[in-house]
């Protein structure tokens, strides 16, 4: 006796066409997946990427608290092989006193950063001049180099073909004069409005 046929259960894929197909004969819409189904979680989301703007202002921000987390320079220290003789050229050229710490080491207070001069002759070494250039920010430029006239101790060297002893303008836009003290530091002193800062 022959077996009679039994139709064999369609796929969920089948059954899906089938529903849209007889949806469409009945004139209703058919059935759409929802967005954010667990087949598509990201398409439902309305998360938006981030503009430039957004950026700009988040790097702003990041950049703002970097700056205010950076190490603060608060002394630099010049030797001399002389202690007395530095404290009377640096109160003369700077117009201010400075505060002796020990009977090797001398303070300068100069804004938030303090000039330090240290003879290291009581150690048995003997002072080497800085290999830079110190510069300080002046509110009257005339006056400090009629200081430095005074002291001899205006540069005699050249600064972009011009007298670095005399007061003149940089290239970089700052107005300035050249110094060096009796130990053979470099000392520069700028017109505080012309202070260039690279920002």
């Amino acid at each position: 006796m022959p077996r009679e046929k039994t139709d064999k259960p369609r796929s969920t894929r089948d059954a899906r066409k089938s529903n849209r197909k007889a949806a469409a004969r009945a004139g209703s819409p058919a059935v759409k997946r929802k967005r954010g189904s667990a087949a598509n979680p990201r398409a439902g989301s309305t998360k938006r990427a981030p503009t430039r703007a957004s950026r700009a202002a988040s790097s702003k921000r990041t950049g703002a608290a970097s700056s205010a987390q950076a190490p603060r320079l608060y002394r630099v220290i010049l030797e001399v092989s002389n202690l007395a003789r530095a404290e009377r050229f640096y109160s003369a050229l700077l117009a201010v006193q400075g505060r002796r710490i020990h009977e090797s080491r001398l303070y300068f207070d100069c804004g938030p950063v303090i000039l330090a001069l240290l003879d290291p002759s009581a150690g048995g070494a003997a002072a080497k001049p800085s290999p830079g250039c110190l510069y300080f920010a002046v509110d009257d430029l005339e006056a400090v180099h009629a200081r430095a006239k005074r002291l001899r101790a205006r540069s005699t060297g050249d600064v972009h073909g011009a007298s670095g002893g005399e007061i003149g303008v940089r290239p970089w836009g700052e107005r300035s004069f050249y110094a060096v003290d009796p130990f053979g530091n470099e000392l520069c002193f700028v017109d505080r409005a012309t202070r260039f800062t690279g920002r």
